[in-house]
């Protein structure tokens, strides 16, 4: 029986039945100076490893994509440009070492790493991710990462961060945060975003998950954000519980923030959460012009049913008045669909023109 994808939102780059039990995660998105997209994701669930990621290339703007090769040890992997290189950073696998592959033929081959001289940049296992931004500020680069130690909903944050010429394939180039935990917090951190804060420094915005009226009926779910300061030099992470555990429509899921100069405002796009909660069917642009104070702009993508459609995990840049979005997306294929939600049978690509139009006065 052949796939329908006639009715799926946007433009369909990778699609895997949910009967094989090789389900899509991890967007990322990236445009190359010749204007070439390139987007990746890797691959989970039991048909799978664990281990293997893909990429692909448009040279049509998003148009039509050509998947252009696989990598194995290269898992919840964030696309850089920098300095005219192609990077992929991540894990090696679910809970593997922090990992960097350079590119320089716009992702058609990768480097191999092997040790900690050629990408491999921990000297131990177990780092948790997602494609999360990398951030230049103060001559250096700034992604963050989380610990898979002990019980999953009080994992340690920690950043790590480069010199902009140094060598990125060099665990010794990386300079690691004392990992920060925060064990009275009853919710999980996770997937953070590195981003240059109104007043010059950076902090590390993380999914908290759900908070009060999470599951009460007759009460819509609270969602939060967690705020992590980053020292200067980027050795020493803080959090203040009286004011840095944020509300933030999203927080519930993973999200992506990135600054855009021309409207001077944080844009995020994420899940905003209805009761049930925890479904991700629904995907809203929200913007601040402060990171504390989040407002909803508008919905960009949504179906009635929260049990076996998502759109998850976006990554997405801007292009001039346009928002370019990659998202991991659960969706009806002819052949039963997605498992559920969460086990996407899709890797899709949208664009939203003019999005700044709908950005509120403040």
């Amino acid at each position: 029986m052949e796939p329908d994808h006639s009715g799926v939102p946007g433009v369909v780059l990778a699609h895997s039945p949910g009967a094989t039990g090789v389900y899509i995660g991890s967007p990322s998105l990236v445009v190359l100076e010749n204007g070439t997209y390139l987007a990746s994701h890797d691959f989970f669930g039991p048909g799978t490893n664990f281990d293997r990621g893909a990429i692909y290339r448009s040279l049509d703007r998003g148009e039509s994509w050509t998947h252009i090769t696989d990598m194995i040890g290269q898992w919840w992997s964030t696309l850089l440009l920098h300095r005219g290189d192609l990077y992929t950073i991540g894990t090696t696998r679910e809970f593997g070492y922090a990992v960097i592959r350079r590119s320089t033929d716009g992702g058609q081959t990768w480097t191999e790493p092997t040790d900690q001289r050629t990408g491999i940049l921990s000297a131990t296992d177990r780092y948790h991710c997602a494609p999360v931004p990398v951030v230049e500020h103060e001559g250096r680069l700034w992604r963050g990462y989380e610990l898979a130690y002990g019980k999953r909903p009080q994992w340690p944050v920690t950043v790590c961060s480069a010199a902009v010429d140094a060598d990125l394939l060099s665990a010794a180039s990386w300079r690691w945060a004392d990992p920060y935990h925060h064990f009275w917090s009853a919710g999980q951190w996770i997937e953070g975003n590195i981003v240059i804060t109104p007043e010059g420094g950076l902090a590390n915005i993380l999914r908290a998950n759900l908070g009060a009226g999470a599951g009460v009926d007759d009460e819509p779910p609270r969602e939060h954000a967690a705020v992590v300061h980053v020292s200067d030099d980027g050795t020493r992470l803080s959090h203040d519980r009286g004011r840095d555990l944020i509300d933030f429509t999203g927080g519930g899921t993973k999200f992506t923030i990135r600054f855009d100069t021309v409207s001077g405002r944080y844009w995020s796009l994420g899940n905003q959460q209805t009761n049930p909660p925890a479904k991700r069917n629904t995907l809203v642009l929200t913007s601040s012009p402060d990171l504390l104070h989040w407002s909803i702009e508008s919905t960009l993508l949504h179906h009635d049913d929260p049990e076996k459609h998502a759109f998850q995990y976006v990554d997405w840049l801007i292009e001039e008045e346009d928002l370019l979005v990659l998202s991991r997306t659960a969706y009806d294929d002819g052949i039963g669909g997605a498992h559920n939600g969460h086990d996407a049978n899709y890797l899709t690509f949208h664009r939203i023109k003019k999005f700044r139009d709908s950005a509120r006065a403040s």
